[in-house]
């Protein structure tokens, strides 16, 4: 039988994972929901406006994938409160500029650029914005941070004159 002492707390959370081992996931995950919104963009779009549907589109899929990253990435125990959706969102939001940027020198640099190099650009400018969204997510959105003490407060630093 074993001691109460050595049972975890109900209140514990789930250990993280490492970094190898939350990036498949992520990848996974992040990918399934960006080719399922690629798929959604076109038929929401006939309905509204393609920019409309892109807006939608992009807000429900981001998230959606915040959800999964802290239940299934990250493994939070729980689902992303509003302060994670936000700094999410400003992740996804940088890595949506990256790619635009990323194209728009293509087109600068070569005005008619082939599809295919379009795409090339476009999914390596992408790679490079979910990797360093991950690296966001996984080092500041999702950390895990010690929780204040109750009655703890932090002694006054005094300087000397």
């Amino acid at each position: 039988m074993q001691s109460p002492l050595a049972q975890e707390p109900e209140t514990a959370t789930p250990t993280a994972p490492g970094p190898v081992a939350s990036f498949i996931p992520f990848v996974v995950l992040g990918g399934g929901v960006g080719v399922l919104a690629g798929f959604a963009v076109p038929l929401l779009g006939g309905m509204v406006p393609w920019a409309v549907a892109n807006a939608i589109i992009t807000v429900a899929s981001t998230l959606l994938c915040t959800e999964l990253h802290a239940r299934c990435t990250f493994r939070r125990g729980r689902g992303a409160g509003w302060r994670e959706h936000c700094q999410s969102a400003g992740a996804a939001t940088a890595a949506y500029a990256l790619t635009s940027v990323a194209v728009s020198v293509l087109h600068v640099v070569q005005p008619s650029p082939s599809m295919l190099t379009e795409q090339i650009v476009y999914l390596g400018a992408s790679g490079l914005a979910g990797t360093g969204r991950f690296i966001v997510l996984r080092l500041y959105v999702f950390t895990t941070r010690p929780e204040k003490q109750p009655g703890t407060t932090a002694a006054p630093v005094m300087l000397a004159a």
